[in-house]
């Protein structure tokens, strides 16, 4: 279980924050610089969507097999966060290329510089996600998130089979289940109780997403640019789940693991991990991201890691491949 935030500062400038929640604390956890021009395939067999890189990027991959976060040379973010609803459809009956899900978001990252040439691209939902179990034995079972630099944001969803898309700068939230709209209509009812005076305190996705949008909505939009990131930071501790927590009756619930933020304007893109408290970062205008470059890797779960601007630590590696049944 993961929570997504989109915060606008006085600058006009714009942070996406997530939380990663999940239930496997030693779940391998890799930060990749991909350059433009890299070839790519869906990962799925002979009906895998091709593609080619637009545009360079640096995400965050989980078990060498999935793009979970990340962000692109033009300010593009994404987020995969979990959602037990999920339904792709089936591939044979839909007649479309395929794409493993552990690379539906590195499409997207190496293909479009804004939200709505992304949601114009995809709106006709030109290809059928395929999903398996990760290695935990879970099933990888997600719904997507996209922010730019520009202020507009969308959700991305497979509801019974088809795609549905949220598309707009209102939708600044994003939890779990249930599926999205339901979502909004439990945080309208919030929104007039009022967290002034009350707000739902569990863990839950529901109570998480009512929570998160009342900071979002009573944090100020500072004018400093360091005061606007450590606002975003500041929402996302305090909606983080903590470490060892969990709930017998609701076994999707997870402790948070990491957190990101994705300074869209800066190109800079941000770790926090919570099993070596620390912050690190990538400015992606320190990195070669030119055609031909190679792919760099930097480990996340090494207990040395000190922190700070880490764009100088990666080093060239072999690409993962993609999750696949």
């Amino acid at each position: 279980m993961c929570t997504r935030v989109y915060y606008e500062t006085g600058l006009g400038t714009y942070l996406t924050g997530r939380t990663m929640d999940w239930s496997d604390v030693g779940m391998a956890t890799d930060l990749w610089t991909f350059p433009r021009g890299m070839k790519r395939d869906g990962g799925t067999g002979a009906d895998a969507l091709t593609w080619t890189s637009t545009y360079g990027s640096t995400v965050v991959a989980i078990y060498d097999m999935a793009t979970s976060d990340g962000l692109n040379e033009a300010g593009l973010a994404g987020n995969l966060l979990y959602l037990v609803e999920s339904d792709y459809g089936d591939a044979a009956a839909r007649g479309k290329p395929t794409i493993s899900v552990g690379a539906w978001l590195q499409y997207i990252l190496d293909s479009f510089a804004t939200v709505a040439e992304a949601v114009a691209a995809l709106e006709p939902d030109p290809f059928t996600v395929v999903s398996a179990n990760a290695p935990n034995g879970k099933p990888a079972s997600v719904h997507l998130s996209l922010s730019d630099a520009g202020g507009d944001s969308a959700i991305l969803e497979f509801v019974g089979g088809a795609l549905t898309i949220h598309h707009g700068a209102d939708f600044r939230v994003m939890t779990n289940s249930p599926v999205y709209e339901q979502q909004l209509a439990i945080d309208g009812y919030w929104s007039l109780v009022g967290g002034q005076h009350f707000l739902p305190g569990t863990i839950a996705a529901a109570d998480r997403f009512a929570r998160a949008s009342y900071n979002l909505r009573s944090t100020p939009k500072f004018e400093d640019r360091r005061a606007g990131l450590a606002a975003i930071f500041s929402q996302m501790r305090a909606i983080s789940t903590p470490l060892g927590l969990s709930d017998p009756e609701k076994p999707n619930i997870a402790s948070t693991l990491w957190r990101t933020v994705s300074e869209h304007d800066a190109r800079r893109y941000y770790f926090d991990s919570v099993i070596n408290p620390t912050v690190m970062w990538l400015d992606l205008d320190k990195v070669d991201l030119s055609e031909g470059a190679p792919a760099m890797k930097l480990p996340l779960n090494d207990p040395r890691d000190a922190g700070g601007n880490v764009s100088s630590q990666l080093v060239p590696a072999t690409p993962f491949e993609f999750l696949v049944p």
